[in-house]
């Protein structure tokens, strides 16, 4: 727990036998640590990118976010925007030498949906319009309407 990628741990008595009965000498590990699919680790820090929807950032909302530990619930306050990165104490890599723990950072980004139904892309349309924006959709290469 708490090893880096490239250290190496002495497990003393447990190499080869010595010469002429004399004790066995030590076992030297080097470790490598494999990449994980969703984490990322600087030192005892754990990273982790996790997508959110527009609404959840728009509204703000509770979600739950994987830790090393399992799930826990991730507070997602109003207005929150793409690459807004927040901090669980106590949620990463057990320090080597000591009884703590480094923290999980988790950045946030906003996933903008596709294949938009017709009611949604209106509902859309009207609230960029609340905000004095003009929507335009064009079609085919360059807006020109493809046949």
């Amino acid at each position: 727990a708490g090893i880096d990628d490239g250290q190496t741990i002495s497990l003393r008595g447990q190499g080869n036998g010595g010469v002429n009965g004399g004790p066995a000498g030590d076992l030297l590990v080097t470790v490598l640590v494999q990449p994980h699919a969703r984490f990322e680790r600087e030192g005892a820090s754990v990273l982790l990118n996790q997508d959110i929807s527009f609404a959840t950032a728009a509204l703000g909302s509770e979600i739950e976010v994987p830790t090393l530990d399992g799930k826990v619930k991730l507070n997602i306050p109003e207005g929150t925007q793409t690459g807004t990165t927040f901090r669980l104490k106590g949620k990463g890599i057990p320090f080597l030498r000591s009884g703590g723990r480094g923290d999980q950072f988790v950045t946030v980004r906003v996933a903008v949906p596709k294949n938009l139904t017709s009611a949604q892309k209106e509902a859309l349309r009207g609230f960029a319009s609340s905000l004095g924006e003009t929507v335009e959709t064009k079609n085919g290469v360059f807006g020109k309407r493809k046949k």
